[in-house]
């Protein structure tokens, strides 16, 4: 693979570059030749005034654009997770020369993963209670901390998350329409063109490991499980998400 290939980082639902946290700088340790650019979907972070497509084919569309617009051109190594990895699979079944290959982090897709196991029904009652009611930015940050963290010590990043969705709120219509998005979304029965690597974590309460285990049965594609961590694998341990990048490129020389 051309080690300057840029390496582009999309997180999921409501979520923005800045929750990757200290994970871009581990990347570029365990992989030199990176050239990492994280982007924000529609809706979220700093594109938080936009409205959301309603669906994860023009999320990927998007992300194309703002590629584009920046002067990168493909093909681009992506590295995602939850709804950014639904959003790169979309871009790599339609797109396959655009993708030298893809890492993706705790996802789920249809038909390989059944609605109980995208969103396990643990994270239920929380979720509801998020989407129904008001909260203040403190509750809502700290409840998804302890829905996608098994790791005591990222507490540490919740008044930061806090002071995030204070500046950068997203919409309750947009947070709808990025759920809306992924839920309907429907993976190709055949494996994407592209090379791929699936990571998980064994604790995540939000989305089952069983769904990574699936699909990586279905796609022939190779699964490697923190025995850990939860739903946000690159904060619970960055360390050893790069680690496993590393030795997956280096496989394949």
């Amino acid at each position: 693979m051309n080690g300057r290939t840029p390496w582009i980082l999309l997180r999921g639902l409501m979520r923005d570059q800045r929750h990757w946290g200290a994970f871009p700088q581990q990347l570029v340790a365990a992989v030199p030749e990176a050239r990492v650019v994280p982007i924000d979907l529609p809706g979220n972070g700093a594109l938080h005034a936009m409205r959301s497509p309603d669906t994860v084919e023009a999320m990927a569309d998007h992300v194309r654009a703002q590629l584009w617009r920046q002067g990168l051109r493909p093909p681009y190594h992506l590295l995602a997770m939850s709804l950014g990895a639904m959003v790169s699979v979309a871009w790599a079944q339609r797109h396959p020369a655009e993708v030298a290959a893809a890492v993706l982090i705790n996802t789920s897709l249809r038909p390989y993963s059944r609605f109980h196991e995208r969103l396990q029904p643990v994270a239920w009652p929380t979720l509801l209670r998020l989407a129904l009611g008001a909260p203040s930015p403190a509750a809502v940050e700290a409840a998804i901390l302890r829905l996608t963290t098994r790791n005591p010590a990222a507490a540490e990043v919740l008044p930061d998350w806090i002071a995030w969705r204070q500046r950068h709120p997203v919409r309750r219509g947009n947070a709808l329409r990025q759920l809306w998005a992924a839920a309907r979304f429907r993976a190709a029965e055949a494996p994407p063109a592209p090379p791929m690597l699936l990571l998980n974590g064994a604790a995540d309460r939000l989305v089952s490991p069983r769904c990574s285990a699936r699909l990586a049965a279905a796609w022939g594609v190779p699964l490697r499980v923190h025995p850990d961590a939860g739903h946000d694998l690159p904060l619970d341990d960055g360390a050893w998400v790069a680690a496993e990048v590393a030795d997956w490129l280096a496989d394949r020389h």
